[in-house]
């Protein structure tokens, strides 16, 4: 098995299951932190800033700063900044996680004449918003979004994710976003800048074969699929993007 440098980790299905802490993955962390080895945690959630995602890993019984969480919020404002300059106005829809993010760029929210429209998942998404941004981007606004998660899991079921409002404002606008978080490489390049490795000695772990390990394979990486969350073994052999591993776990994956 190669020896890798570094790792970026998913959170939901690869370190944690809703509420409830994956007790291998708390391990394999202790066991890179132990060791020295730096990580990011590397996720598509836009709503919360990696002070609250660290808060609540902490209180899972797994201490963590929001330094060692990268969200697909931070990725979108990085890639923002390089394509406008300080104060350019937005228009944003989303929560705290994007605004946070956004705001700590320089940039200002202004829903009359923006220069870009940039969509996160929203719980009190309505139809003027979707009207304010599709006319914005018709007239010629930049349409980015921090991910394209059709659905997210809760405890009732799966509910309506970034996508579903993505694909609403797609239609409504007629012009196809730029979307930032995995499966696409944006977020993982960003994060990649922030951990300061090399792409070929940092290993993408996962339990998502569309975001994870796609992600990778669209960034040129290795990947680690882990079987404690979405896809199953039966799926990463049909699937046409193949892990570089595959393991029932994180720490047994680490202790092989």
């Amino acid at each position: 098995m190669k020896q890798y440098e570094a790792f970026l980790l998913d959170l939901d299905g690869t370190i944690y299951r809703g509420s409830q802490v994956i007790p291998e993955a708390v391990r394999f962390v202790q066991a890179l932190k132990r060791e020295q080895i730096p990580f990011l945690y590397l996720t598509n959630n836009s709503s919360a800033t990696p002070q609250v995602i660290a808060e609540r890993l902490t209180a899972m019984g797994l201490p963590t700063t929001e330094k060692e969480v990268y969200t697909s919020s931070l990725a979108t404002a990085a890639f923002l900044r390089q394509r406008l300059a300080p104060g350019t106005p937005l228009y944003i829809i989303g929560e705290a996680g994007l605004r946070t993010a956004l705001e700590q760029a320089d940039f200002v929210v202004d829903d009359q004449q923006p220069q870009a429209v940039v969509i996160g998942i929203d719980r009190t998404f309505s139809y003027d918003k979707l009207a304010v941004a599709s006319r914005a981007i018709r007239q010629g606004a930049l349409f980015v979004a921090t991910n394209g998660d059709a659905a997210l899991p809760t405890e009732r079921g799966l509910a309506p994710g970034n996508g579903s409002l993505v694909a609403a404002i797609r239609v409504a606008s007629g012009v196809e976003p730029i979307v930032i978080g995995k499966p696409n490489k944006w977020v993982v390049d960003f994060a990649l800048q922030r951990l300061g490795t090399k792409r070929e000695r940092t290993l993408v772990v996962g339990d998502n074969l569309h975001t994870d390990i796609e992600a990778a394979a669209n960034s040129g990486m290795d990947s680690l699929l882990v079987l404690t969350g979405f896809s199953t073994i039966d799926d990463a052999h049909e699937h046409p993007v193949r892990p570089t591993y595959t393991a029932s776990d994180l720490w047994s994956w680490w202790t092989k």
